[in-house]
């Protein structure tokens, strides 16, 4: 049952009120001025707050500051509406103007109060989550990811930069989400950005902006990527992959918080957190030169670390459950179960595509299960290369072999599938590899 207080000095108006309430079933506290009002407020708490504005040793907003989360309703008479409202920008809830009618007042406050419990339970659905997944969408009670969870904990409420570290398919981009939505930027934008998405020739120009006239087919100014998370969070994914020019422009947004467009004459100032991700090894493209040693460091001033699926398969039954759930959903499909030969299979897989993979793995065996259980033949994890893969050998290195040895018996779109990447992905890796399609 609801409690309400009735701040009102006139006795007539407010036991009317309380009447009116206590016939609808809500709870009711009276008093008359905001001292007898605040004693109450810290005996007990209300769940809304119906007070007048003028009253006999102060204003009624003044309750505001000593009645915590509780809503306000504020009354007042016609005149003095500018007044409510001026009382709303300060925090109050709604107003309703005297002589109000009773079932105009009735549905004021079911309304608020109904908003208060929806509040209330998406606070509770959030901190429920939050102890199931405490990085919202990843799974894992290994040691390794435990570590992954308490570092983002520690530092998503910074504005420190963080570099996100792990093979292609482990979840950086969902960490990067995790950080943004955990810090005080979360109300601001997220700009992603792939790195080795962009075309080189316009990796300057789509993260920085660019005036007209800039080059060729520049016809208008643009608002770069940079400058549109001003304010938030800028995330660029396979950072590796900028080029040296690139290199020196994130370079200064990050000492001065300046960016400057291609063909401008002066700078703009920008307020962004930049979150970074790679699989690469920065430290060999350093001493290789082909990334320089200075934004490197302002990089890694936070360094998050992602195990590979292979190095956490503890983890694997429950992320499948997760992930098998996710793609019912998706596909509109009835729930469904994993066989015991579904786990064994999964088990026994290397997983080159890390997470990536097992969605994309599981997603195909909700669309090729007759029933609502998944076996191991409808993963299409059959043996090979990713069974057979070295320890020690890169991501890569293993990449070049994998194609190299399948690229004959396979399409594009299955190779990409055993890959657990895009088709797009792989034809990216292609040209950047040096590894051209064969001939048909």
């Amino acid at each position: 049952m609801n409690r309400i207080l009735i701040l009102e000095d006139e006795a007539v108006i407010r036991r009317a009120l309380r009447r009116l309430l206590e016939h609808e079933g809500y709870r009711i506290e009276e008093a008359a001025c905001i001292a007898d009002a605040r004693r109450l407020c810290e005996a007990s708490r209300f769940d809304l707050l119906i007070c007048d504005l003028r009253l006999p040793d102060g204003e009624g907003i003044e309750m505001l500051g000593h009645c915590g989360d509780t809503p306000v309703l504020i009354m007042t008479s016609y005149a003095s509406v500018r007044s409510a409202v001026d009382a709303m920008k300060q925090g109050a809830t709604d107003y309703i103007a005297k002589p109000f009618d009773h079932d105009e007042m009735l549905l004021c406050v079911a309304r608020i109060l109904k908003q208060r419990q929806l509040e209330r339970e998406n606070a509770q659905l959030q901190s429920q989550l939050g102890q199931v997944y405490p990085v919202e969408g990843m799974v894992g009670e290994s040691p390794a990811m435990q570590q992954v969870c308490r570092t983002l904990d520690k530092v998503a409420p910074t504005d420190a930069t963080v570099l996100i570290r792990g093979e292609s398919g482990t979840g950086k981009e969902l960490v990067a989400r995790a950080i943004h939505k955990k810090s005080r930027r979360a109300q601001a934008p997220l700009v992603s950005v792939n790195c080795a998405a962009i075309p080189e020739g316009l990796l300057e120009s789509e993260l920085f902006g660019h005036e007209k006239g800039a080059f060729t087919g520049a016809a208008q100014s643009r608002q770069g990527l940079a400058e549109a998370a001003d304010g938030g969070t800028l995330f660029l994914d396979e950072i590796g992959e900028l080029t040296p020019a690139a290199q020196s422009r994130l370079l200064r947004v990050l000492q001065d918080g300046e960016i400057r467009r291609v063909g401008a004459n002066s700078s703009r100032k920008v307020d962004i957190r930049l979150l970074a991700a790679t699989h690469r090894d920065l430290e060999l493209m350093v001493r290789e030169g082909d990334f320089r040693e200075d934004l490197y460091y302002r990089l890694k001033v936070m360094e998050i670390g992602l195990p590979p699926l292979r190095e956490r398969l503890e983890d694997l039954p429950r992320l499948a459950d997760f992930l098998l759930e996710k793609a019912c959903r998706r596909l509109k499909q009835a729930p469904a179960r994993l066989a015991p030969s579904a786990l064994a299979a999964m088990q026994a897989h290397r997983w080159p595509g890390n997470v990536r993979e097992l969605e994309n793995a599981l997603e195909r065996a909700v669309i090729l299960a007759d029933g609502d259980c998944i076996a191991a033949e409808h993963l299409g994890l059959t043996p090979g290369p990713s069974q057979e893969a070295a320890p020690d050998t890169s991501l890569e290195d293993y990449f070049r072999r994998f194609v190299l040895e399948n690229q004959a018996r396979m399409t594009e779109t299955e190779l990409a599938r055993r890959l657990g990447i895009s088709r797009k992905a792989l034809w990216e890796r292609r040209n950047r590899m040096g590894i051209p399609r064969p001939k048909a």
